[in-house]
């Protein structure tokens, strides 16, 4: 018990010290994910702590779960309608600029630093990913404010583009650890496992909302315990099948967010807070894993590292995989800059711990130190490279929702006998977007309903909605457009 009671101490302190830290990170521009990294390194074995944690294995397991989370909480915040446009850029990103950076790092690798060159192509696969929430964090703190479709795109590149990185990494250490395997089957590997995994994940998106819609839970607070299965199951379903479990996850999020679903702004804010717990107890276990003493070893190795992706593998890969696309020069040099390293190539290095590869635990080190590099330099200077290359937009002085708001109708109307809205839940009803049903007069008595609330005959709503909409709505509820 009292190993239990100090364990429970120091996790309270441990999660306490990382939002203090993300408030500090906001007020100073710093991304939250580097004073997160700093707080398990002060509580590690080295550090004011103590703590002694070498588990690899576990790190990456904390790792798989956390980014699960992570991609279907972004998924869930994506909408639709903005990453259309850019799906083709999106994907490019995701795919050929994966491998231009990989191939370009390792090349660097091999030349510069004596590496073997399928040896340097991996470390360029792990350190390829990229890191959204990083960028978009110094972008909101220092209030900058991106036009165009340079935004969505660098979402969608974010989120997208992890799913190739874990394949190229472990195809990779794969043919490390069989040599003789052939280039083909690669290939073919990852054409399944993106096309199931793309499956796997609009399946789930599907059924989460049909399951959400349908399913009547006696307590509200069940719903998103619900979604947490359902991201657990779709992970666990598409890697089961062959499938990317991430690109599974993440297009899941995305299906699911571009739904109605009952409930759906308490889930959403319950997947943003487990999406922010799952950074916090990634990076700490992250700066536990690593040895403040064996950095200073790989300095030079992780400065070269991280100078090479940034300033030609990086830029060398964004302006072949947007070739063909309508970015001009000036925002493919921001979405360049923008590519920030973050969790992602720490827990891709833990795979080659895990697979016990010669140089391992050197190449963990080389991986931390050159994301250390990368958080500091590009994200301290994003929101100047913004300005710099024009690439932001004048915020909108007003908000079009809240407008539109403002031309608003608040009516009362009264289910009769026959209303098709009768013996339905609000949330399958499929009202306009901005509108809201404040109230329920019921049985001389008034509540606040929620989206599983059925209606009745002879039930008087309250309904809150814009001019635009007070047509469409009374045909909903009532069946006619009339006046009442």
């Amino acid at each position: 018990m009292p190993d239990l009671t100090a364990g429970m101490l120091i996790a309270a302190g441990l999660l306490a010290a990382s939002v203090l830290a993300s408030k500090a990170a906001s007020r100073f521009g710093v991304p939250a994910l580097l004073l997160f990294l700093a707080i398990g390194m002060a509580a590690g074995s080295e550090g004011v702590g103590g703590i002694t944690f070498v588990d690899a294995g576990l790190t990456q397991s904390i790792g798989i779960i956390a980014l699960a989370f992570i991609l279907f909480s972004g998924g869930l915040d994506t909408k639709w309608s903005d990453v259309r446009p850019v799906l083709g850029a999106g994907i490019s990103l995701a795919t050929i600029a994966i491998l231009v950076s990989a191939f370009v790092i390792g090349l660097a690798a091999h030349l510069l630093l004596d590496f073997p060159l399928i040896g340097g192509v991996l470390l360029g696969a792990i350190v390829s990913s990229t890191d959204a929430a990083a960028v978009f964090s110094v972008l909101r703190s220092r209030g900058v404010n991106l036009g165009g479709q340079v935004r969505p795109l660098i979402e969608l590149e974010s989120g997208s583009n992890d799913p190739m990185a874990v394949f190229l990494t472990i195809a990779l250490i794969e043919r490390f650890v069989n040599p003789e395997a052939p280039l083909s089957g690669f290939a073919l590997s990852f054409v399944l496992q993106m096309t199931v995994g793309a499956i796997v994940g609009i399946l789930a998106g599907k059924i989460a909302v049909w399951l959400l819609n349908a399913i009547r839970l006696e307590y509200d607070g069940l719903y998103p315990v619900l979604t947490l299965a359902i991201v657990l199951a779709t992970y666990a379903a598409a890697t089961g099948l062959r499938g990317n479990g991430f690109l599974a996850v993440y297009v899941a999020g995305i299906v699911a967010g571009n739904e109605r679903f009952i409930h759906r702004r308490s889930v959403m804010r319950f997947h943003d807070g487990i999406a922010w717990l799952m950074q916090i107890a990634m990076f700490l276990a992250l700066g536990l894993l690593v040895f403040p003493s064996e950095l200073a070893s790989v300095a030079g190795l992780g400065l070269t590292i991280a100078l090479v992706a940034t300033f030609v593998a990086r830029p060398l890969s964004v302006f072949i995989a947007l070739a063909f696309s309508r970015f001009d020069w000036r925002e493919k040099l921001f979405i360049s800059w923008a590519g920030l390293r973050g969790a992602v190539p720490i827990i891709l290095a833990t795979f080659a711990m895990t697979a016990q590869l010669r140089g391992s635990i050197t190449v963990f080190n080389i991986v931390f130190f050159s994301v250390i590099i990368s958080v500091l330099m590009q994200g301290a200077t994003i929101p100047l490279a913004a300005r710099v290359l024009r690439v932001t937009a004048v915020a909108p002085q007003h908000d079009p929702a809240l407008h539109r708001r403002l031309e608003s109708d608040l009516l009362a109307i009264d289910l009769a006998a026959g209303s098709p809205a009768i013996g339905r839940q609000l949330v399958e009803l499929s009202l306009p977007v901005e509108t809201l049903v404040l109230l329920v007069y019921r049985e001389d008595s008034f509540f606040a309903p929620t989206g599983s609330t059925l209606l009745e005959a002879d039930d008087r709503l309250m309904v809150f909605t814009d001019k635009v909409s007070v047509d469409e709505v009374r045909e909903i509820l009532q069946g006619t457009s009339k006046a009442l």
